[in-house]
């Protein structure tokens, strides 16, 4: 079977996605290319020609469909004819409707999520106030390899949010953020994740 590709700048995605297919049954072998360096010189630079150039050379080079799990690279993954991780999540918010609370935890990938957030519900046609919420106090932890306290700390917060006002469903923008998603699902309305869902659209384009 052709074998899906993923492009991450956290290690931790790698056992994430294999966890999924191997949940999901999936036959297709997962190839990952992790590239830390990239997020940070992302932050600090933005996303520069000889990043888009190495992006590019994996992207082409790949036998099948290429997932790009970071929200901040994603933009330009996808105009390279990547996967962004979050599109398939964000279809599925415009799906569901709104009001929409979209959660992020890098400063990085708010726009771009809630570009991609917008882009959806045009596509879809659907009317719905987004309700950015900004966890970013909490990104340290992850980068320290606190997950567990990271994801603690993004559903705690998301909780409180969620109590404010009415909504229809809960975007958690980046991929780090899902194992926040199952300590949420008793607060009434869909948490919507990237990872699961991106694997599945991913083995549409096989």
């Amino acid at each position: 079977m052709t074998p899906i590709t993923f492009l991450h700048t956290s290690p931790l995605h790698k056992a994430t996605f294999d966890r999924l297919a191997t949940q999901m049954s999936v036959g297709n072998a997962l190839v990952h290319h992790v590239h830390e360096d990239w997020l940070k010189v992302a932050r600090k630079h933005g996303v520069r020609q000889g990043m888009i150039d190495d992006l590019s050379a994996l992207i082409h080079a790949a036998p099948g469909p290429v997932v790009c799990t970071c929200t901040t690279l994603g933009e330009a993954a996808e105009a390279l004819g990547a996967i962004r991780v979050d599109a398939p999540m964000m279809a599925k918010a415009a799906e569901v409707g709104g009001p929409i609370l979209l959660a992020y935890a890098l400063e990085s990938t708010a726009q771009p999520s809630l570009d991609l957030l917008e882009r959806a519900l045009a596509v879809r046609g659907t009317k719905a106030t987004v309700h950015p919420l900004s966890i970013t106090e909490f990104w340290p932890l992850f980068e320290a390899g606190e997950h567990e306290a990271f994801v603690a700390c993004v559903a705690g917060a998301v909780r409180h949010a969620a109590t404010q006002t009415d909504l229809g469903c809960v975007v958690l923008a980046q991929a780090s953020m899902a194992p926040a998603g199952p300590m949420l699902a008793d607060i009434g309305v869909p948490i919507l994740t990237s990872p699961a869902a991106a694997l599945e659209f991913a083995l549409t384009q096989v």
